[in-house]
């Protein structure tokens, strides 16, 4: 049993950190970002602007039977610097896995973005046996900011 417990990629993207975290921030963007497919489009969201609030998203797995939606739980927020959040099945509370993104400006028209994937907060037994984390690849990771960069030129 791998001992890993989070996945972390990082990308230069040649555009200014508050242009980056405007696509971040804008879930209905989300389905543009998504290197794992899962996405499929935004239920119900606002622009993401504090911790504590939620998002609806309509997603799409093998690993969840098919159709199913998640309710992203914003745990960190700090304009131009940080989004995180925790998903859940609708309708539950986050069992732990977290999605972070950190910014860095590197310039007036550069940015370093850092996307985790974070898993070491879930403590469910049952589901670390059921959900072979990580459940999103490096690969698919590292697709995601390309797409970011992808999109938020666009």
């Amino acid at each position: 049993m791998s001992e890993q417990t989070s996945v972390t990629v990082e990308r230069v993207i040649d555009l200014p950190v508050d242009a980056v975290f405007d696509v971040l921030s804008n879930p209905e963007r989300h389905p543009d970002l998504d290197g794992s497919g899962f996405v499929r489009s935004v239920d119900h969201a606002d622009r993401i602007q504090q911790v504590g609030e939620v998002f609806t998203m309509n997603m799409n797995g093998p690993h969840m039977g098919g159709d199913y939606q998640t309710d992203n739980h914003v745990t960190g927020y700090a304009k131009d610097k940080l989004l995180a959040w925790q998903t859940a099945p609708a309708g539950t509370e986050p069992p732990g896995w977290e999605w972070l993104w950190e910014l860095e400006s590197q310039g007036p028209s550069t940015t370093l973005v850092r996307h985790t994937y974070d898993w070491s907060k879930v403590t469910d037994k049952d589901l670390l046996e059921k959900v072979k984390f990580p459940l999103v690849t490096e690969d698919q990771l590292e697709d995601t900011l390309g797409n970011l960069a992808a999109a938020a030129t666009g």
